[in-house]
């Protein structure tokens, strides 16, 4: 997340695990703005933050398999991005009015969230003259039963309770939390 003086924005996303990788040890990546794979072409700029878009692949690892684009469309710009049809996904818009799904639909604004259904992607029109900002965000469903306590995500209730007294007593992974602290970068 963005740290320093000043407004910050930013969007973090936390990806569950499968249950068979839940109890791994913890990996993180950090992606600097400089690092982050991206394409342009017809007046469409994706930043690639995971899987792949318009030819560019992310850097990034994901163990689950995930798709994380940021999409910045000029006026009269148009793109159809490719989604596996099995995958959940959805698009938060951050700026703009964009145009979804077909030519003639509604368009929806800045902070509004569509959920997509199944089908061979997303097709977006930006229809104004301003520009048009949005991250498309998708992964593979794991089909298990997800059970969630503040930032925990198990599979069951015993396993909350499991990590729940793990980080109280700073044990499994937790050996360190007490020390935990945010840093800014600036």
């Amino acid at each position: 997340m963005p740290a320093g003086e000043g407004t910050q924005r930013g969007l973090q996303l936390w990806i569950n695990l499968a249950s068979k990788d839940k109890m791994i040890e913890p990996r993180y990546q950090e992606l600097l703005s400089k690092d982050i794979a991206r394409a342009e072409k017809d007046g469409v700029e994706v930043r690639v933050i995971a899987g792949e878009a318009m030819g560019v692949q992310s850097p990034v690892y994901t163990r689950s398999p995930t798709l994380y684009l940021d999409f910045s469309l000029k006026p009269g710009a148009q793109l159809h991005q490719s989604i596996p049809e099995s995958w959940n996904s959805f698009v938060y818009m951050l700026e703009g009015e964009g145009v979804f799904g077909s030519f003639n639909t509604s368009p929806v604004a800045a902070h509004h969230t569509l959920v997509l259904g199944p089908g061979d992607g997303l097709s977006a029109w930006n229809k104004t003259s301003k520009p048009l900002r949005f991250v498309l965000i998708g992964g593979k469903p794991l089909d298990e039963p997800v059970v969630q306590y503040g930032p925990f995500v198990m599979n069951t209730q015993a396993e909350i309770e499991q990590t729940i007294e793990d980080y109280q007593y700073s044990k499994n992974g937790f050996e360190l939390a007490k020390y935990w602290r945010s840093q800014s970068l600036g």
